[in-house]
């Protein structure tokens, strides 16, 4: 059994410590230890911030006081709604795991272990840390988001540096084993939880998962590997994409010292345009026509995306009827294309000349 930490010697302070002097203590050691800094500690950090959270909260610290420790989500001592006797004995996934009572610490296992067989996976050893995703709008043309466009950016992004290859050291440096880690690239971290004290692996700060550490830093990128840098990209926008749609771009995001980069999504914003408006696979527009084109027919000249044609209006048409024009909306990623929807609107004259409305009024006398 393990023992429960002492967050008051952690923190420095007294167990009889106002707040305001742990307040100090805990700003003083969280800047000492940052991971941030160059001789900074992260597992110390965390072990701080854990103390910190403990102590500055009147119930938490009231409990710890009085047992040791503090559970959360249940009753101290209880596991009220769960029932892990059963999964230390007689085999299945958490054979092995003793869960059954919560004052049992100190038990030592990673976590994704646990859930990997629980699910039917398999635990391959170290987990690997790719490098982070970036997201990138991009503005396109109507006409380019149908028939698709080629378009090159610049990006700033995070690299493997150039000097050294993404080995964090000098040509003639000597790759020394980590002496936080021992080699391992892991190290151990220890949470509370209703369960008792759990210990999972995490990636080690001072060699970032490697296990060695250069014994000369390259001067470019200060040991890291990776350095901030510019590259520009060529972005394929396939025909038919519509606004907000995000295409992604596998390994094209920032670099990690692992060799696996993260992927680049790019989300596209299609400027509206004045004549066509997109619905589905089908473009829409309106036109306006005469009284007289309406009652007698007529061919028009219109615009479509592919350049004129000429639309022939029948004969008695009415106002808000639609005609189709098949093949001219928006065109399919795997070949063809949706339709041109025409909205007819007829427009009716708010001045007419004299003779116009003699006319008229016989056309009014024959019904028409």
């Amino acid at each position: 059994m393990g023992m429960a930490k002492n967050y008051y010697e952690i923190l420095g302070v007294s167990k009889n410590a106002s707040k305001d002097e742990i307040k100090k203590a805990y700003r003083r050691l969280a800047h000492k230890y940052h991971p941030d800094k160059g001789d900074g500690d992260d597992t110390k950090f965390k072990e701080v911030n854990e103390a910190y959270q403990i102590l500055s909260n009147d119930s938490k610290r009231q409990q710890y006081d009085t047992y040791g420790r503090v559970y959360e989500g249940a009753g101290a001592g209880s596991q009220q709604g769960w029932d892990f006797n059963g999964f230390s004995k007689g085999g299945g996934p958490f054979a092995g795991w003793d869960f059954s009572s919560a004052e049992q610490e100190g038990a030592e296992f990673d976590l994704n272990d646990i859930f990997d067989n629980f699910f039917g996976g398999q635990t391959t050893g170290r987990r690997v840390k790719r490098g982070r995703d970036i997201s990138i709008d991009l503005e396109v043309s109507f006409e380019e988001s149908m028939f698709g466009t080629e378009r090159k950016v610049l990006l700033s992004k995070i690299g493997i540096c150039d000097r050294c290859e993404g080995s964090g050291g000098e040509k003639d440096s000597v790759m020394e084993k980590c002496l936080v880690c021992q080699g391992s690239g892991k190290i151990h971290e220890t949470r509370k939880s209703f369960f008792g004290q759990f210990t999972s692996l995490k990636e080690c700060s001072k060699c970032v998962g490697r296990g060695t550490i250069p014994s000369k830093k390259c001067h470019q990128c200060n040991g890291r590997g990776l350095v901030q840098k510019s590259q520009e990209v060529s972005i394929k926008v396939p025909v038919g994409i519509s606004d907000g749609e995000m295409i992604r771009m596998p390994g094209m995001g920032e670099s990690s010292q692992s060799g696996i980069s993260g992927d680049l999504y790019v989300k596209i914003h299609v400027r509206k345009q004045s004549i066509f408006k997109r619905e589905g696979n089908n473009l829409i527009m309106d036109i306006d026509i005469e009284m007289s084109g309406a009652a007698l027919g007529f061919e028009k000249e219109i615009k479509t995306l592919d350049g004129n044609i000429k639309l022939k209006i029948p004969a008695g048409i009415d106002s808000g009827e639609i005609l189709r024009v098949r093949g001219r909306g928006v065109p399919f990623q795997r070949g063809g294309r949706g339709d041109l929807l025409i909205k007819i609107y007829v427009r009716t004259p708010k001045k007419i000349s004299r003779n116009a409305k003699e006319l008229l009024e016989k056309l009014k006398k024959e019904g028409l």
